[in-house]
């Protein structure tokens, strides 16, 4: 809190090591097959993924954060995730824009990611980041109940 009693904004950061419990949980909040923490534990060191977290006030336990995978000169955007209780509230956008920008700087100069077709609010906060669909794989995302969901594969130029 400010000294005004007002929310100070998130302070997006590299995320580290010991993040890697509170990233599970919150991947496990908005995907249906979650990564357990030693799984993000190994993606967080290794060289080639770039991970930023967004942390109240810059303080305590992230609350979002970005993750993708830099060969060369493109990227692939693993996951963007944010907890239910800041979702819709522009959280993502500042993730995005911010991991995107680190992207470059380490020498992206495209980017894909994948997309469940029912995820209508990751397909929107794509396009509206400058991502466009180039193609779709079929019965890709497996679910628990109901048939295997589409996913659209985009791109974006940096």
């Amino acid at each position: 809190m400010s000294w005004f009693g007002k929310k100070q904004p998130p302070a997006i950061s590299d995320a580290r090591v010991g993040d890697a419990a509170s990233l599970a949980a919150i991947h496990a909040t908005g995907f249906e097959r979650g990564w357990d923490a030693i799984e993000f534990e190994r993606m967080l060191a290794d060289r080639l993924i770039l991970v930023h977290v967004a942390r109240p006030g810059g303080k305590g336990a992230p609350t979002g954060f970005a993750m993708s995978r830099v060969v060369v000169d493109e990227a692939e955007v693993l996951t963007v995730a944010v907890i239910p209780s800041a979702r819709r509230a522009g959280l993502a956008t500042s993730l995005l824009q911010h991991h995107l920008a680190r992207l470059a700087t380490a020498g992206a100069r495209r980017v894909f990611l994948e997309v469940a077709e029912d995820n209508v609010a990751a397909i929107k906060l794509y396009q509206r980041h400058g991502f466009d669909e180039i193609a779709r794989r079929n019965a890709y995302y497996a679910r628990a109940k109901g048939p295997p969901a589409t996913a659209i594969v985009m791109e974006r130029v940096l």
